[in-house]
């Protein structure tokens, strides 16, 4: 391996251990936001309809962003053949897909409750965009290299055009995330603090995994 490869494959494994580390803080931080400032989450069944809201940031920001980041991130970190690589990545981006349209459910099952209408903020119509966008690069990825499985020459055409498609929505997701931070009443004072520190930790990890997407593969 040339040495001028070396360096920039050693920063990219420190890149995706402070990807890892910024993922665990968002997950803390909305774990507590929830908990302590907005008294848990419901099942999505509850005569309470804030706790049915309280699902939707609970599942978009844990397990949708933060899934869909280390999908991304499964060629780069998962010290195993290309072949378990896809399909931990395969499975991680449908997992994400589920939890992004349970999220979008709740939050249509909190604007029901409270007789509000739907899709009325950029929120919403970016959400919406994001979770359809996701679904056909899913469907993309899942046809082209692995179920039918195009010819090599097609799949070394379709690579770059898949994981740039990936990474913009994965970044688009990021930008919905921060617009529905906006739109929260949250208290001023350590409440408004940490929903703004997610926001800011949300922001870093895309930093840290469009880095990783962009640097050399990790192992050595």
């Amino acid at each position: 391996m040339p040495n001028t490869v070396k360096p920039a494959i050693l920063v990219a494994a420190h890149v995706t251990k402070v990807a890892h580390v910024l993922a665990f803080t968002v997950f803390v931080l909305v774990l507590a936001w929830v908990l302590h400032f907005r008294g848990g989450a419901a099942r999505l069944h509850s005569d309470d309809p804030n706790l049915i809201f309280n699902v939707h940031p609970l599942v978009m920001c844990m397990g949708f962003i933060l899934v869909i980041g280390e999908g991304i991130m499964a060629y780069k970190t998962i010290p195993a053949q290309k072949e378990t690589q896809k399909f931990v990545h395969l499975m991680l981006q449908l997992v994400a897909l589920g939890l992004g349209i349970l999220g979008i459910y709740a939050a249509f099952k909190y604007h029901s409750a409270n007789t509000m209408p739907d899709m009325l903020s950029l929120h919403s119509w970016l959400g919406m965009c994001t979770i359809c966008l996701l679904g056909l690069q899913w469907l993309f990825g899942f046809l082209n290299f692995w179920f039918l499985k195009a010819s090599e020459p097609t799949r070394i055409l379709l690579l770059p055009l898949h994981v740039s498609a990936g990474l913009a929505i994965f970044l688009l997701t990021v930008c919905t995330a921060e617009t529905g931070f906006v739109q929260i009443d949250a208290a001023p004072g350590a409440e408004s603090r940490l929903v703004n520190f997610t926001g800011l930790f949300i922001l870093l990890f895309a930093v840290a995994v469009s880095i990783t997407v962009a640097l050399p593969k990790v192992s050595i």
